[in-house]
């Protein structure tokens, strides 16, 4: 496991920085499979995408969690944008460094994400054929979310406040010169409506899973961009990678998993519901971890085989 930094292919000026872990017995002048972890939405790679990666490089993996442009150690101004189309454009980012390294086949890289993470990589497949398999966990669609709320349960046009909020963040800050944030996942423990959100308060800000890089906010004038988002769109048309999707059976957000899994037209997509397991859990809960792990480990390894790399790159 070694810390790197590489400049952001999309952005020259910005700095990405990542975790890379190895396979035990690792050499360098081998190639092996890659797979990009993308860390949930006011998350960074320190938390449950290096967990991931971890976990992944024991089963043979070359695994790379990063830190999204202007969040955690990566480089970019202003701090916590969280521009899905931006995060989108991250893990295509990853994928074209991992391309330079020369022990990562280029025809074998996979990419999963977790929550919002799960998202943003599946909308990165979508247009990116780089990306052979896609894995996602607690799936996230965070236009979505935003729109229709945590169990879909709010109307699209009811979110048309917060485009209008977003706007006007953005005066704000050009006329003020500071920038306005709103919380990502509740602050404080009583602003959690439901014991799934409390844990969520729990994981970002307790010694849970606190992290001084990240802060659980994003900036106001993220809105415009997250409420139009669609992490799925042309997914029927163009998500026909592999797909192995994990959720727990007691996830509020299990209906982005759901829709994910309706969308994607891939021929080839399962879905593996974990018993007992809210969203949160599969962040950190070590057997429910574990289980997905041993669900994504398998699907990779049968999906970046050299075999399956030559078809799919004759098709």
């Amino acid at each position: 496991m070694g810390k790197i930094s590489f400049a952001n292919s999309n952005n020259k000026t910005i700095a990405m920085a990542a975790v890379i872990d190895f396979p035990e017995g690792f050499d360098e002048k081998k190639r092996y499979p890659a797979i990009v972890v993308s860390h949930p939405g006011g998350g960074v790679k320190e938390q449950t995408a290096g967990t991931y990666a971890r976990k992944l490089a024991a089963r043979r993996f070359v695994a790379i969690a990063y830190d999204a442009s202007y969040q955690g150690e990566s480089g970019g101004e202003p701090r916590q944008l969280e521009n899905p189309y931006i995060r989108t454009e991250d893990v295509s980012a990853v994928i074209d460094y991992l391309t330079t390294l020369p022990y990562v086949d280029k025809e074998r890289i996979g990419a999963m994400g977790i929550c919002a993470g799960a998202g943003y990589t599946a909308n990165a497949a979508i247009q990116d054929r780089r990306i052979k398999a896609i894995g996602t966990v607690s799936a996230v669609n965070i236009g979505s979310m935003f729109r229709n709320g945590w169990e879909n349960n709010v109307k699209s046009i009811d979110a048309l406040p917060y485009v209008e909020a977003g706007s006007n963040a953005r005066t704000a800050d050009a006329g003020s010169g500071t920038i306005a944030t709103m919380p990502l996942a509740p602050l404080k423990e009583a602003d959690a409506p439901n014991e799934e959100l409390r844990q969520a308060w729990e994981y970002y800000h307790t010694p849970r899973a606190q992290c001084s890089t990240a802060p659980g906010v994003a900036t106001l004038r993220s809105l415009n961009q997250i409420i139009t988002y669609d992490a799925y769109h042309m997914a029927d048309v163009y998500l026909t990678q592999p797909i192995q999707i994990v959720a727990g059976n007691l996830a509020g957000s299990k209906w982005m998993s759901d829709d994910l899994y309706d969308r994607a037209a891939s021929t080839d997509k399962q879905f593996h519901l974990v018993e007992g397991a809210n969203h949160m859990d599969l962040y950190d809960g070590e057997r429910f971890v574990d289980e997905a792990v041993s669900v994504l480990a398998p699907f990779f390894q049968a999906k970046l085989s050299g075999d399956t790399a030559a078809r799919q790159a004759a098709e």
